[in-house]
C-alpha cells in the first residue's frame, strides 16, 4: 500500500498544482467575485445594505485581480449594482426624508453612484436619466447640464422606449422655446401612446403652456385609458378650474374622492376653487375636513392660512403659520410661507428673521435671497440689501428683478451711477416691467447729475410705463412730468403733474399727495425736479 501510495502522490501534487494554476489564472479576486454573485443572486429585494455588501465585494475583487472573463463580469456586475443602489436611494429621497441635510446627503450618494456607473459604462440610458432627475432637484446642476444628460439618454436610448420617453417628458419641462417644449412632449406620447401617466403629463405640461383645450383633450384620453386613476382626474380639475369651469371642476373632485376616499386632494383642490371663487367659509370649511384627516398636515395649515389671510384674518392665518412652523420649524415651506405673511403684516422684523433662517438652510436658493433683499429694502436697509443682491447675483445673473431691486437700494444711497448702470441690466432683461422702466426714467430725469440725465430718453421710458398701467398710476404720471421738465418742456409737465396730483388725492396718501402738489409747484416756477437720495429714504416707487 505504501508503494501505491507514493505511485499516486505525483498524479495528487499534479492535480493540486493544475487547481492553483486555474485560480491564478481566474484571478486572486475570484472569490470574493463569486461571493458577490452570490449575493446578487440571493437577493431578491436587497436593501442599501445589501447592494453596499456586492459593490464592497465587487470592487475588492475588481482590485485583488480578476482574468478578461472575470474583469467584464464584473464591469457589468458593478455597472448594475450601482445603478440599483441609486435607484432604491431616489426613492427612498422621496419616501422617507427627514430634514433637509438627509435629502442632501441621500441626492450626494446617489449622483456619486450613477456617476461612477457611467465611469464603467457611458453608454446606459437609464443612468443617465437617472442623473439629469437628480441634478434636477434642489440643489442639483443647472438646467444646460440636466439637459445635456438627457440628450445622452435619449441618445443611447434606441432599444429602451420607456425611458427614451421619460427623458423626453424631462427635458420638454427645461426647454424654454415653446415649440421645442411641444416637439418633446409630442415625442414622449408618440412613444407611449397607450401610457395614460405619459398622456396625463403631456395634458398638464400644455396646461401650463396655456393651451387649456390640448390639454383636457389629453386628460380625457388619459382617463380613458384608466379611467379610475385619482390623479388624472384631479389634474383635469385644475384645468377646468383654470377655465372658471368651476362647477365641472367640483364634479372631477367628486370623482376623485369617490375613487379616494382616503385623499386629502379633492378636499385641496376644491378650497382653491373656492377660494378663486372668494367663497373663503367654503375653502376652510374644506380644509378643515382636510385636517381632521391629518392633523399635523402644515400644508394644509399653509394652504388656510393663505385663505384666512385673504379673508382678512390676519389674527388666523399667523396663528395657522405658527402652527405649521412649531410642527415643521425646518421646512422651507413653510419657513418662507410664515415670512410672507409676517411682511404683509407689516411685521418686517419677524419676517426678517425667518428668511435670514431660510438663507442659513439654503444658502443658493435664489427665491429666499431675493425676497430678503427686496425685505431689507422695505426696512430701508440698503447697504445690507445690495449685499444680499448682490449674492443673488452671482448665482443667477438673469435675474432681473435683482437687478432692479439692487439699482433700487443703490438709488436709496445716493449712488446713482451704480443705479443707473443696475436698472439699464434689469431693463435689457426685462424690458416690459413697469417698474424698471419708471425708476429708470425717474433717474434719466432727476439726477442732479449732468451726464446721467438724458430728458428725451426719460419721456420715452415714462410714456411707456404709462402705458402699461394705462394711465392710472399716480408715480409714473410725476415721472413723466419730471421727464418733461427735464426738457424744459413745463406746459406738459405741468399737465402731467396736475393728472398724478389727482390720482394722488384718490388714494388719500398725505405724504404722497404732498409730494406730488409740491413737485406741480416747482413746475409751474419752471424748476425741474432734482433729486438726490441719501441712506435711507425708499426709492420712488
Amino acid at each position: 500500500m505504501f508503494k501505491r501510495m507514493r505511485v499516486l502522490l505525483p498524479f495528487i501534487l499534479l492535480a493540486a498544482a493544475m487547481a492553483a494554476d486555474t485560480a491564478w489564472a481566474a484571478g486572486a479576486g475570484q472569490e470574493d467575485l463569486d461571493k458577490a454573485t452570490e449575493a446578487k443572486l440571493a437577493a431578491q429585494s436587497p436593501t442599501l445594505d445589501d447592494l453596499a455588501e456586492i459593490v464592497r465585494l465587487t470592487e475588492s475583487a475588481m482590485k485583488k485581480g480578476l482574468d478578461e472573463t472575470g474583469t467584464e463580469f464584473a464591469k457589468r456586475l458593478l455597472t448594475s449594482t450601482l445603478l440599483q443602489r441609486a435607484q432604491e436611494a431616489t426613492r427612498q429621497i422621496f419616501a422617507n426624508v427627514s430634514s433637509i441635510e438627509d435629502f442632501r446627503q441621500r441626492r450626494r450618494a446617489a449622483v456619486a453612484d450613477v456617476e461612477k456607473s457611467l465611469k464603467l459604462d457611458p453608454n446606459q440610458a437609464q443612468t443617465h436619466l437617472l442623473l439629469a432627475q437628480l441634478n434636477a432637484l434642489p440643489g442639483g446642476k443647472d438646467s444646460k447640464e440636466v439637459v445635456a444628460s438627457l440628450d445622452k439618454a435619449i441618445e443611447f436610448g434606441a432599444g429602451d422606449v420607456e425611458t427614451k420617453a421619460k427623458a423626453f417628458l424631462l427635458r420638454a419641462a427645461l426647454l424654454e422655446s415653446p415649440e421645442k417644449k411641444r416637439a418633446d412632449l409630442d415625442e414622449a406620447v408618440r412613444l407611449l401612446p397607450n401610457n395614460a401617466a405619459m398622456v396625463r403629463a403631456r395634458g398638464l405640461a400644455l396646461a401650463d403652456m396655456d393651451k387649456p383645450d390640448a390639454a383636457l383633450a389629453d386628460l380625457d384620453r388619459a382617463i380613458a385609458l384608466e379611467p379610475d386613476n385619482g390623479p388624472t382626474h384631479e389634474a383635469r380639475a385644475i384645468v377646468l378650474a383654470r377655465l372658471k369651469r368651476f362647477d365641472e371642476a367640483l364634479a372631477a373632485l367628486d370623482k376623485v374622492q369617490a375613487i379616494s376616499p382616503d385623499s386629502l386632494a379633492p378636499f385641496m383642490q376644491r378650497a382653491k376653487i373656492h377660494t378663486q371663487q372668494q367663497k373663503f367659509d367654503a375653502a376652510i370649511d374644506d380644509l378643515n375636513k382636510a385636517l381632521k384627516m391629518d392633523p399635523g398636515n402644515v400644508v394644509v395649515l399653509l394652504h388656510r392660512a393663505g385663505v384666512y389671510q385673504e379673508k382678512g384674518d390676519k389674527q388666523k392665518a399667523l396663528a395657522d403659520a405658527d402652527e405649521a412652523m412649531r410642527l415643521k420649524p425646518d421646512e422651507p415651506l413653510v419657513i418662507r410661507t410664515r415670512a410672507l405673511l409676517l411682511a404683509e403684516n407689516e411685521q418686517l422684523d419677524l419676517a426678517l428673521a425667518d428668511l435670514e433662517k431660510l438663507v442659513k438652510l439654503e444658502p443658493k436658493d435664489t427665491l429666499s435671497l431675493l425676497q430678503l433683499g427686496m425685505l431689507y429694502s422695505a426696512k430701508k436697509k440698503s447697504a445690507r440689501a445690495v449685499e444680499i443682491f448682490t449674492k443673488l447675483l452671482a448665482l443667477e445673473p438673469n435675474e432681473w428683478k435683482a437687478w432692479r431691486g439692487r439699482g433700487d437700494a443703490y438709488l436709496n444711497t445716493g449712488r446713482q451711477a451704480e443705479a443707473l448702470a443696475d436698472y439699464e441690466k434689469a431693463f435689457k432683461l426685462q424690458p416690459k416691467d413697469d417698474g424698471v422702466l419708471n425708476n429708470l426714467a425717474w433717474l434719466l430725469a432727476t439726477s442732479p447729475d449732468d451726464k446721467l440725465r438724458d430728458g428725451r430718453r426719460a419721456i420715452k421710458l415714462a410714456t411707456e410705463a404709462c402705458e402699461l398701467t394705462e394711465w392710472k398710476a399716480a408715480h409714473i404720471l410725476s415721472t413723466l412730468a419730471a421727464a418733461y421738465a427735464e426738457t424744459g418742456d413745463f406746459d406738459a409737465a405741468i399737465k402731467w403733474s396736475n393728472k398724478a396730483v389727482e390720482l394722488g388725492v384718490k388714494e388719500k396718501d398725505k405724504e404722497t399727495e404732498d409730494a406730488l402738489k409740491k413737485e406741480l409747484e416747482n413746475y409751474k416756477a419752471k424748476k425741474p425736479t432734482r433729486e438726490l437720495l441719501s441712506e435711507e429714504p425708499a426709492a420712488k416707487k
